[in-house]
């Protein structure tokens, strides 16, 4: 566990141009990108033990995050 947060301006900081445009213009995009982001601050949450949760639901909500990433890169 890493303790950081996986924004998407960090994970894809060639592309944030691209995903404002994409943000702006296509809702499917803006429903992945705002799903992406409630995902990784539960898992930052869950990381920090601001909300501790157990380990099964973690890697759920780990492997949620990477699906949604995995989604958006695609859109990229």
């Amino acid at each position: 566990m890493s303790h950081t947060p996986h924004e998407l301006a960090e994970e894809f900081p060639d592309k944030i141009a691209q995903m404002h445009d994409l943000k702006e213009s296509d809702a499917h995009f803006r429903k992945l990108f705002d799903e992406y982001h409630e995902v990784n601050r539960a898992v930052h949450r869950a990381e920090t033990n601001v909300e501790p949760t157990d380990e099964a639901h973690e890697t759920i909500l780990r492997k949620q995050r990477m699906a949604l990433k995995d989604q958006i890169a695609a859109m990229l």
